[in-house]
């Protein structure tokens, strides 16, 4: 592990429940004075102020401000992976079109689930460690739509894997404008409309039939 990535390493574990209570409550306060104040203005001190903790509370599990802000984008992308490779798991074997659908709802409602942390947090994954993060979880997400596109019940696929990341890619591109452009709550179902049609097209487009013997 580099000095670097060592500098973002949490110092320890909640391992009773009163610590995990500490931790969460440190997460919660860390994504508020994002929203409220911006990355510059969130210190340690501002943080552990909200959550209603000691500075050496916080300093018992995080070594400095950003390891506490890459774990609480960890977690957050975390959920958003997670949502997705349970959609893609449950959808092997669908029809292209079910499995588009899935994956499409899936990962707008883990990332929108709270539209002011997603916003708050890109600011994060554009910080020191966030960006590995973020490529981490598009990795995985990616993944996971492949291995289900490879097992689709009416389409072949010459690079399944190629046509994952591209698939995501056009989601991520909409998402991120919507967040940073203050879209009102009223677009999400049309945006969610629109990007099912966006990737079940480009699918189908690019289904693989094998030729027939002759």
């Amino acid at each position: 592990m580099s000095a670097f990535a060592a500098t973002l390493k949490p110092r320890k574990s909640p391992v009773q429940a009163r610590s995990a209570v500490t931790v969460e409550a440190l997460h919660a306060a860390a994504i508020q004075v994002l929203i409220q104040e911006s990355l510059s203005r969130c210190t340690t001190t501002r943080i552990a102020e909200r959550a209603g903790a000691s500075v050496g509370s916080l300093y018992q599990y995080y070594p400095n401000r950003d390891a506490l802000l890459a774990a609480v984008l960890e977690k957050h992308l975390e959920g958003i992976a997670a949502a997705v490779e349970r959609a893609c798991h449950e959808h092997r074997g669908k029809q292209l079109s079910e499995m588009a659908a899935a994956f499409v709802v899936a990962f707008l409602a883990a990332k929108l689930r709270d539209p002011e942390e997603a916003k708050a947090l890109y600011a994060v994954a554009e910080e020191r460690g966030g960006a590995v993060l973020a490529a981490r979880m598009r990795v995985r997400i990616a993944a996971a739509i492949a291995a289900m596109l490879a097992s689709a019940s009416d389409a072949r696929f010459d690079d399944p894997a190629m046509v994952a990341k591209i698939a995501l890619g056009a989601l991520l591109g909409p998402v991120q404008a919507l967040l940073k452009e203050h879209a009102p709550a009223q677009v999400r179902p049309r945006l969610e409309r629109e990007l099912v049609l966006l990737v079940t097209a480009y699918l189908q487009a690019h289904q693989f039939t094998p030729k027939r013997p002759d």
